[in-house]
């Protein structure tokens, strides 16, 4: 991962957002040597949103699974008349 300060990146963002998007590498943006942001191409951004998303729609379909509170899809589509 690049890592770039943050006056250094607000000195010359569009080229660290273009140097980002090009190699497909995030870029840490740090203040005294410690991360304060990432900079990442919108669609790393995009595929990590679905992956953490799916993820959590993951744990709920098990804590529900655990509860014993879901409905079958089968059961949900007789009742709405789908199949």
């Amino acid at each position: 991962m690049n890592v770039v300060a943050v006056s250094d990146a607000r000195n010359r963002l569009a080229e660290v957002i273009e140097e980002s998007r090009r190699s497909g590498e995030p870029v840490s943006v740090t203040r005294r040597g410690r991360r304060v942001a990432v900079i990442v191409g919108s669609e790393d951004f995009d595929r990590l949103l679905d992956s953490a998303n799916d993820a959590e729609d993951l744990r709920e379909l098990e804590a529900a699974r655990a509860e014993d509170d879901y409905v079958l899809w089968e059961e949900v589509k007789a009742a709405l008349g789908l199949g």
